[in-house]
């Protein structure tokens, strides 16, 4: 059947969801099998995974341990899942992902290879319609994004890229089928988390690896290695007391940040307390002081330590220095965790390119012209990061109720309130979206805090009769304070250079844009919004 206008009619549904990755499975899952509600959730991929159905490039590893890096709801689930590593390598991930989806029966209400090009509000109808690339449509009463902070991919414009006789990738974007670099002149472009994890994979790989930096990063070893069986039973018998753990702390992992200063220990202390966290790796680094993110002398301190560990690592002193930071603390901008990154620098088959001292002026023909020479490549990888947050939301081409693109009203910068709605958005609920903890957080953590609360506030408004929720420009005016607030409470923003402001894109406003004031205190305002007949949401 076939509708006026030359497209198929309409499917109805009583939620629409984008995105099968974390998000959108455990949205499907408490959406459908709890509330029992009508729902289809539309993936442009081919299979679920979300990020890590495209994120595949050489290294890619979560930097969350293994073991904390799953969902809560299901002991089931904990039950019968083994992870083999402590960091889990993305085709482990995805292994999980379509575990979970297959048991508790998802694919059956997934659409893959629909990628959403459109959706607006019919005010007088009060349902959202959603439309694909194809051209097909879906409507709802709720539209809900699951579509990740870090989706769409951030490619520079560079003069030439088009003339370019080699081959060109981007890490968000890899080919299933891998890339063979063996014998190839490789150019990697970017030093971020997704950069320190690629190259050492491929200068193993390549016959020459040139990396090209414009900002050096901190990083810290991973210590990555096969789970033995005895903490495998560890994390059986003790599943409960680890989920209920990485609810109650600030950065949704399972262990505590120190009460300790590091300008209240004598400098031995400070060196054994700092030696044993590099020692251990992980993100616990982070956790070693009270005040690393928080005072200036500590950060500098803490900043410095690591700063001599470059230069330990890396043989060649001006190449040390060349990878030293300088312009921003430890963990002011995501703090990356690697292995052998530093490493690599060593082998004789890498060069580093600073290029703030060496600017790219084009890619040509045969490689990468920088201001001082050309650079002949075969390949060039960019590993260039996302457009954070914002990004995977316009890319849905989402129109408020009067016909404005999400784009032009956040032409500023988002304003949300909660990070989970934006005003002159009825019935859409962002997971994980600007203004809330994201991804400062282990990211399960605050994804199930989200699809809960969201479940709960349809439950209530089912309950009292309630067709749609909405909120303010005053409330997100109000909310978007706070976020400043708890942003300039720590030295997070003093990174000019950080994704989390946005300054990897071009054009794109500076404004803080996760909330920076921990996960369960986050929770915690939610429930209280929530008991308090979700204060600053109006129903209708």
């Amino acid at each position: 059947m076939t509708a006026a206008n030359g497209r198929s009619p309409s499917k109805t549904y009583d939620a629409v969801i984008v995105g099968a990755g974390f998000s959108g499975l455990y949205a499907l899952h408490r959406l459908r099998d709890d509330l029992g509600l009508k729902v289809r959730v539309l993936e442009m991929g081919e299979e679920v995974g979300g990020t890590w159905y495209w994120n595949r490039y050489p290294g890619a590893r979560c930097d969350s341990e293994s073991y904390t890096y799953t969902y809560s709801f299901s002991p089931e689930l904990d039950r019968e899942w083994s992870w083999s590593e402590r960091y889990p390598e993305h085709p482990e991930i995805r292994r999980y992902l379509n575990f979970v989806a297959d048991k508790l029966d998802l694919k059956r209400d997934i659409e893959f290879g629909a990628r959403v090009t459109g959706a607006t509000f019919d005010d007088a109808a009060n349902r959202w319609t959603i439309t694909t690339e194809t051209g097909e449509t879906f409507t709802a009463q709720f539209f809900i994004t699951a579509v990740g902070c870090l989706s769409t991919t951030n490619v520079p414009k560079f003069k030439g890229l088009d003339s370019f006789r080699g081959r060109w990738y981007h890490t968000g974007a890899w080919p299933h089928e891998g890339v063979d670099f063996t014998g190839k002149r490789v150019g990697q472009i970017g030093t971020g988390s997704t950069g320190i994890q690629a190259a050492p994979v491929i200068a193993e790989q390549s016959k020459h690896l040139t990396v090209f930096q414009r900002t050096p990063n901190y990083s810290v070893p991973a210590r990555n290695g096969p789970m033995s069986e005895e903490f495998k039973q560890h994390l059986r018998d003790n599943y409960t007391a680890i989920h209920d753990k990485k609810r109650t702390t600030t950065n949704g992992h399972p262990f505590d940040i120190s009460s300790t200063s590091v300008l209240d220990v004598s400098p031995e202390d400070r060196e054994r307390i700092l030696e044993a966290a590099w020692t251990e790796g992980s993100l616990k680094f982070r956790a070693a002081f009270s005040d690393t993110l928080t005072n200036m002398k500590a950060n500098q301190v803490i900043s410095d330590w690591l700063r001599n560990k470059i230069h330990q690592v890396v043989k060649d002193p001006e190449i040390a220095e060349r990878l030293t930071p300088r312009d921003h603390g430890y963990a002011t901008k995501r703090p990356p965790i690697d292995t052998d990154y530093f490493e690599t620098y060593n082998r004789d088959n890498v060069t580093l390119v600073d290029i703030r001292k060496e600017p790219i002026v084009e890619i040509t023909p045969n490689g990468i012209r920088t201001e001082a020479r050309e650079y002949p490549l075969d390949i060039i990888v960019f590993a260039t990061g996302f457009d954070a947050l914002t990004g995977p939301l316009f890319a849905l081409g989402i129109e408020s109720r009067d016909g404005k693109a999400l784009r032009d009203v956040w032409a500023a910068g988002p304003q949300t309130y909660l990070g989970l709605q934006v005003p002159d958005f009825p019935n859409l609920f962002t997971i994980t979206g600007p203004g809330s903890p994201s991804v400062l957080a282990n990211m399960p953590v605050a994804i199930e805090q989200h699809v809960d609360w969201i479940t709960d506030c349809i439950r209530h408004m089912r309950d009292s009769g309630k067709q749609r929720i909405e909120t303010t420009e005053a409330e997100a005016e109000t909310w978007g304070n706070e976020v400043d607030r708890a942003a300039n409470a720590t030295l997070l923003p003093m990174a000019s250079s950080s994704w989390y402001l946005g300054a990897n894109v071009p054009g794109k406003p500076r404004r803080f844009m996760p909330y920076a004031g921990g996960m369960a205190h986050y929770a915690k305002l939610c429930e209280g919004i929530a008991r308090d007949g979700y204060r600053g949401f109006q129903f209708s």
